[in-house]
């Protein structure tokens, strides 16, 4: 007899901004479009509902016995690496024989990457322009060394690919030493005779952080400012791989409670 298939559950941190879980709606609704039969299911850390542990006492009270819990994160920081799994613990506490597996993270990836070209090209830019434009990366920021290295790398490795420059900043105002606010990257590009910038947000859903960006893209005359990534297809796909991987034993981890 065929287990159930484990249902995917897209944790996102939630937001204030009713915009944020608009997207995580949209981009779940994507994820089913493209698997038939997934039962996906989001939750949020604070500010939305429902919330992390609310969805899975549901899921549990119907009778679910597997989750795969797909933290959505561009990064691994404190989120992925403490609130997370500490919220899924406790929940599979609650419920002996709930068995509760940690995807990856989504980044970094190649589809981030092709995804935020989507969103550069869906703003203007042609695929012809790229020798002529210097790329402003601009994230939402973090404190732990491990996503700041990760994001410096991927703007490392976007700039062999054809652009004339890609710089890595953060809109956090608590940016890490030695990285630029955005309007900060966009006016250094500028300085340095680069004739066309634009500004890719390496965020997924819109809030106060994607509004700064916004804000010092347009206040530094960045000539595009793509859209946040929202629900693209390369987004969803990549929900689905990081599902596939935590289903074959690749994600970060197993969280279920083995004793009552």
């Amino acid at each position: 007899m065929t287990s159930p298939t484990p249902t995917l559950l897209v944790i996102a941190h939630g937001s204030r901004d009713p915009r944020h879980a608009a997207t995580v709606a949209a981009l779940c609704a994507r994820a089913r479009s493209l698997r038939a039969g997934l039962r996906v299911e989001a939750a949020f850390l604070d500010f939305n509902a429902p919330r992390v542990g609310q969805v899975l006492d549901r899921l549990a009270a119907e009778g679910a016995h597997d989750i795969v819990a797909l933290p959505l994160l561009l990064t691994r920081a404190f989120h992925a690496k403490a609130d997370i799994p500490a919220v899924l613990r406790e929940a599979a506490a609650r419920h002996l024989g709930l068995r509760v597996r940690q995807a990856e993270v989504l980044g970094p990836s190649p589809l981030l990457t092709r995804a935020l070209e989507r969103r550069l090209y869906e703003a203007g830019l042609r695929p012809g322009d790229r020798r002529s434009t210097g790329v402003v990366l601009a994230s939402a920021g973090s404190t732990d060394p491990e996503a700041i290295a990760v994001i410096a790398e991927i703007a490392r490795e976007w700039r062999h690919t054809g652009w004339c420059a890609v710089r890595p900043a953060f809109a956090s105002a608590a940016f890490p030493a030695g990285f630029p606010r955005t309007e900060d990257a966009v006016r250094a590009l500028r300085a340095e005779g680069v004739r066309r910038v634009a500004v890719a947000p390496y965020v997924i859903a819109p809030g106060r952080l994607p509004d700064r960006i916004a804000h010092g893209a347009r206040d530094a005359g960045a000539d595009v400012l793509a859209g946040v990534l929202g629900p693209a297809p390369e987004l969803a796909r990549l929900l689905l791989r990081r599902y596939d991987e935590a289903r074959a034993g690749a994600g970060a981890g197993e969280l279920t409670a083995l004793t009552a």
